[in-house]
């Protein structure tokens, strides 16, 4: 009965490690899903390599601060958790632009201000109050990581859209320059819009059954949508007691 037990505990908690991977990379995309860091999502992604970038720089700062602020948790006064969380984030932020300039100049001068900016992008700050303060290292180091990977998917579509039909090339490789003329508005401001507008459309429209199903608490951004969700359990839960009582009677 103990063995029968322990199973089933290591595989909840494989379940709940697996759901945690994968949160960030469809029902909460934070670009797609949640529409967090929308500026660098339209300043960067010209090119897909870019974007590529950035969503690394950011995925790197993602799980770095997470797991520390995890580790921290406990330590941290609450008046004052939002300024070491900010202190926390400079921190990597100042170590992956440092790398960057050491073994990535382009890439550095490309993404410019956005680099530094990663301190105060709503997406590691939400992350860090909503998740990493509350739960272990192991489960925050693979929130970062989910995270970080649906931005960095993100601005990889739009990054590739927005290369190929306003450059012609994906990556650097030419696909369509000599073919056709490229669309030079996709790699302007407004392209960036265009773009940016029909990814998310298009993921909404792909994903919406099972927004449907699962309500508005599937975002976790809010206290009011998990009330609304645990009051649903709850509601539901009587009812198949009344319904028990009633087939008793």
């Amino acid at each position: 009965m103990s063995n029968v037990k322990a199973v089933q505990s290591e595989s909840g908690k494989v379940r709940a490690a697996i759901k945690t991977l994968t949160n960030g990379i469809i029902k909460e995309n934070p670009t797609l899903r949640l529409v967090l860091g929308t500026c660098p999502t339209l300043a960067v992604t010209t090119s897909a390599i870019f974007g590529v970038g950035m969503g690394i720089s950011a995925t790197l700062v993602l799980i770095g601060s997470n797991v520390v602020i995890s580790l921290l948790r406990k330590v941290i006064p609450d008046k004052v958790r939002i300024p070491a969380y900010i202190t926390i984030i400079a921190g990597f932020v100042t170590i992956i632009q440092l790398l960057l300039k050491a073994y990535v100049p382009v890439l550095d001068k490309a993404l410019g201000i956005f680099i530094p900016l990663i301190v105060v992008n709503c997406i590691i700050l939400a992350r860090a109050e909503m998740f990493a303060s509350k739960n272990t290292v192991f489960m925050s180091a693979l929130d970062g990581l989910g995270m970080g990977l649906g931005f960095t998917i993100a601005l990889l579509i739009i990054g590739s859209i927005r290369e190929i039909l306003g450059n012609g090339t994906w990556f650097g490789i030419n696909l369509t320059k000599d073919l056709i003329d490229p669309a030079v508005i996709m790699i302007l401001p407004p392209g960036g819009f265009i773009a940016f507008g029909l990814v998310i459309a298009i993921f909404n429209k792909l994903t919406n059954n099972k927004v449907e199903k699962i309500d508005c608490h599937a975002c976790g951004m809010c206290g009011k949508a998990q009330e609304t969700y645990e009051n649903k359990v709850n509601s539901e839960s009587k009812e198949k007691s009344d319904d028990r009582e009633v087939a008793v009677k």
